[in-house]
């Protein structure tokens, strides 16, 4: 951008000022349209719907210059407990509880270490729209005009997988409930994602926002009391020399075909940074009120907290409950995998664990089904109008809404047709999975490099981007992503390290 100075109010963005006097006098000026905003909002009816837009997207260039409170911080929470729903699913309840069943705890540190990598590129959504009022989406096509397409190009793939993977976990968990033992498995999976796709758009945002809060604190205190129960009972087997080493390996080539998809997933896919950055205007309309710079990052590192204390859990439940028996908990194609799963922890804990494990496990699952049917299709819709020139995809008029609808029973229908083809070609549930958890690491290079290169644009004022500890942790990850995809890539096709 040719000049950082000035404040973009036509779309209700925040151009980046420097500092010293321009800053203090753009304060004032702020002050002045945030009064003038307050009057407008006050004639337009600020109860009704127009009234709470308008005075949620005027001011979102005050965001950076306001106080975090507690009143503040409990009307900003959403965005990152939203994405905590979507990361808890596949990888903590599949990826963290196979690592745990097979490894014991051996690969507790480099589940740490992804999480820990994938931070700074996760994070850049919340960040980017609280400095700027631009959706990470605005910022990658106004830095480089090829950034846009290539996010289009492989959330159109990856999306439609995702859904379809999430889904079929969560219909092969309700085979667990007595009175739905004996139903079909695709059918418990169409009406997993019919229900979803119903709860979207009749309940849009808000009952998102609601539901996926209920669900992510159930899970979290399912988890625990589970966890809790198992470290007070002692494991089934010798877990406690794992922290040292265990026999076999997961440190051996061989073994990239599960560590690949474990950290493609942990805690979720790389392209997910975009999500809170949309869901922050959807968020800011229904609680009336615009998070300030401090109370958005509060709201991400609460959930991103919550994902890694999560993964955590579900390790200790995987190597406690079945280190040793683990390596055909995920053989078959159909219900095996639900049974097997629910059948090691009763036996562990005592048949109560079932009241606690199906619930928690089903919450896991289904949270994250809901999560992925709004924002594959959200940031798709959004995409289509930038590009189009339209709008800025903030769902912030009526055409968007319907845009919006359209592209998420497209998804609907796209997801509908990869479980067909799942289930005619008997596909299993950890191929169906990994595959999508595969292809979610292998492109997160891609995205981790957009995304740390626009949050360190000029479009983001200085005091916002990385500091330098945090570029250190930023250009590791970027080498730790790039380094396992070429290896896991020059290993299925060359045969390295075989």
């Amino acid at each position: 951008m040719s000049s950082p100075v000035l404040m973009g109010l036509t779309h209700g963005s925040l151009i980046a000022t420097p500092q010293g006097v321009v800053k203090q006098l753009a304060l004032a000026a702020a002050v002045r349209v945030k009064e003038c905003c307050f009057d407008a909002f006050d004639k337009a009816g600020g109860s009704g719907r127009r009234g709470r837009r308008m005075g949620a997207h005027h001011s979102f260039f005050m965001a950076r210059f306001g106080s975090r409170s507690v009143a503040g911080l409990r009307q900003s929470l959403g965005p990152g407990i939203l994405m905590a729903g979507a990361c808890i699913g596949g990888s903590h309840l599949m990826s963290s509880t196979t690592a745990g069943a097979r490894f014991g705890f051996a690969l507790l540190g480099l589940i740490l270490l992804t999480n820990l990598v994938k931070y700074p590129f996760l994070r850049v959504g919340t960040r980017f729209t609280a400095a700027t009022g631009l959706t990470l989406l605005e910022g990658f096509q106004r830095r480089n005009r090829f950034y846009l397409p290539l996010y289009l190009l492989v959330s159109l793939v990856t999306g439609t997988l995702t859904i379809a993977a999430v889904s079929f976990v969560a219909g092969l968990l309700l085979t667990n409930v007595p009175i739905l033992a004996n139903v079909n498995t695709f059918a418990l999976a169409i009406a997993v994602l019919v229900l979803c796709g119903l709860i979207l758009l009749f309940g849009h945002y808000r009952a998102l926002d609601r539901l996926s809060k209920v669900l992510v604190v159930l899970l979290t205190l399912l988890s625990g009391v589970a966890a809790l129960s198992l470290l007070l009972r002692g494991p089934v087997g010798d877990v406690a020399a794992t922290w040292v080493g265990t026999t076999p390996s997961p440190w051996t080539a061989a073994n990239l075909a599960f560590l690949i998809p474990l950290m493609g997933w942990m805690p979720g896919p790389v392209e997910m940074c975009v999500w809170p950055s949309l869901w922050m205007f959807s968020r800011a309309v229904d609680s009336n009120h615009q998070a300030t710079f401090s109370e958005a990052e509060f709201d991400f590192n609460l959930g991103y907290v919550v994902t890694v204390v999560t993964a955590t859990l579900f390790v200790i439940l995987g190597a406690y409950t079945m280190y040793g028996t683990g390596e055909g908990m995920f053989a078959g194609s159909g219900v095996s995998f639900a049974q097997n799963l629910i059948r090691l922890y009763t036996e562990a804990m005592g048949s109560w664990a079932a009241w606690v494990i199906v619930p928690a496990a089903f919450a896991a699952m289904f949270g994250t089904s809901l999560v992925c049917l709004d924002a594959y299709p959200r940031s798709i819709s959004a995409i289509q109008g930038l590009l189009q020139g339209s709008d800025r995809g903030d769902l912030a008029s009526a055409p968007q809404h319907r845009r919006l609808t359209v592209w998420l029973v497209l998804h609907l229908f796209a997801a509908l047709v990869a479980l067909l083809f799942a289930f005619s070609g008997g596909i299993g549930v950890k191929d169906f999975v990994f595959g999508a958890m595969t292809g979610s690491f292998l492109t997160a290079p891609l995205f981790a490099w957009m995304a740390m290169d626009t949050m360190n644009s000029d479009m983001v004022a200085v005091e916002h981007r990385d500091g330098p500890a945090m570029q250190v942790l930023t250009w590791f990850g970027l080498a730790f992503l790039t380094g396992f995809s070429l290896l896991f890539i020059g290993w299925s096709a060359f045969g390295w390290g075989a």
